[in-house]
């Protein structure tokens, strides 16, 4: 896929998203990361990653009279196949079904799970806590298990690894881990 940049700054992006957000779950969090995705911040792909019908479609219900044309030239293989399907059958799998969004969240957030960074900063979200609210909102029994409030990321590939008995943690329990701020610390 090939970069379209928006001529505005991602506040006023942000600003005419949220003028003509339809008052659904999640219309916040898709105006952040489509105005940080447009100028260039966050890991996502255009489109969030999602193909062109996908997010044209989550342009009209979510903001009603919004265009915003991306164009996939983008088929190359993906040699993070199958984690990306792991990825998102997890998410999938624990999706509150309340609304069609979560869908499309859930591939998004995979598509940020190929970031480097946090993961609130590869969505493009304003904090930490817009990506707990995320998690919450549509995915509230993966979010339930996050009782320690590990790092997002960290956790649902903790929770990956857990459904294929891999214990890759060096101590029996966090708290005594050597990683544990890695883990547990705040993300800044």
């Amino acid at each position: 896929m090939s970069k379209q940049k928006y001529q505005v700054q991602p506040n006023t992006l942000y600003a005419e998203l949220m003028a003509r957000a339809a008052g659904l779950p999640n219309d916040e969090l898709f105006a952040q990361m489509i105005s940080s995705q447009v100028a260039g911040e966050g890991a996502l792909p255009p489109g969030l990653g999602l193909n062109e019908k996908e997010f044209a479609a989550l342009l009209t219900r979510h903001f009603p009279g919004f265009e915003l044309v991306i164009r996939n030239s983008n088929n190359l293989a993906d040699p993070r196949a199958l984690e990306r399907d792991d990825v998102l059958a997890l998410l999938l799998e624990c999706r509150a079904f309340n609304n069609m969004s979560e869908q499309w969240i859930a591939e998004i957030v995979t598509n940020a799970c190929m970031g480097s960074d946090h993961l609130w900063q590869d969505l493009g979200l304003r904090s930490r806590d817009y990506l707990s609210r995320l998690m919450t909102e549509n995915f509230p029994s993966l979010a339930a298990k996050n009782e320690h409030d590990m790092k997002w990321k960290k956790f649902i590939y903790k929770q990956l690894c857990e459904r294929e008995g891999i214990n890759a943690c060096r101590a029996p329990t966090c708290e005594y881990c050597v990683d544990y701020l890695t883990c547990f610390g705040p993300e800044e």
